[in-house]
């Protein structure tokens, strides 16, 4: 990642910097980067999954991912309370060696200067994504190399317990329409940014 990190610090308008991208794009690694950085506190909205207990009950584990799969609402809310400074939120976490999301796991302070939220919905034109892109001072669109974002993915799902063909049949079942509904959004976007 060949990023001039000063140069994009200045153009965060204000404390809450969203960003989003098809999955795979590398949106965990760049907060990550920015978190070393900057000293930005990370929330990813990967801890707003819903539980599988609670996807199965809805019939929705097959669809792991796509947006109604997550709390969207409870982001947002989070977002809110991070916004108005409280002293202390405790936002959740998603361990990926579990597949969960993991609650109260990523404390963020109110004294914290820079807080970055990742996730792939954020510039939905739906109500509840909405609701959260309204807790965000900016949100910059990620793209990389479709041919090298499925690769990643393809390698991401093997890591963690799939098979390669189940990992090809999952992104092109879920993740690949996942991404075409997000690079469709990017519009929306304060910055596109090129990884």
């Amino acid at each position: 990642m060949d990023l001039d990190l000063d140069d994009l610090r200045s153009r965060v308008p204000g404390r809450l910097l969203g960003l989003t991208g098809a999955p795979g794009v590398g949106k965990s690694t760049l907060a990550a980067a920015l978190a070393r950085s900057w000293g930005a506190v990370v929330v990813p909205m990967d801890g707003f999954h819903l539980a599988d207990v609670e996807l199965s009950r809805r019939g929705l584990l097959g669809r792991k991912g796509a947006p109604e799969t997550f709390d969207a609402e409870g982001y947002a809310a989070l977002l809110a309370r991070v916004r108005g400074r409280e002293p202390l939120v405790m936002a959740p976490a998603f361990e990926r060696d579990l597949e969960q999301p993991l609650a109260g796991a990523l404390p963020v302070p109110g004294s914290a200067g820079l807080v970055v939220t990742e996730g792939n919905y954020l510039l939905l034109d739906e109500p509840r994504w909405a609701a959260v892109r309204a807790q965000l001072d900016a949100v910059w669109h990620l793209r990389v190399d479709p041919a090298l974002r499925r690769e990643r993915l393809l390698a991401r799902h093997v890591t963690f317990g799939k098979t390669a063909a189940e990992a090809e049949a999952w992104v092109r079942a879920v993740d690949d329409p996942n991404a075409a509904l997000v690079e469709a959004a990017a519009e929306r976007a304060d910055l596109v940014i090129d990884l």
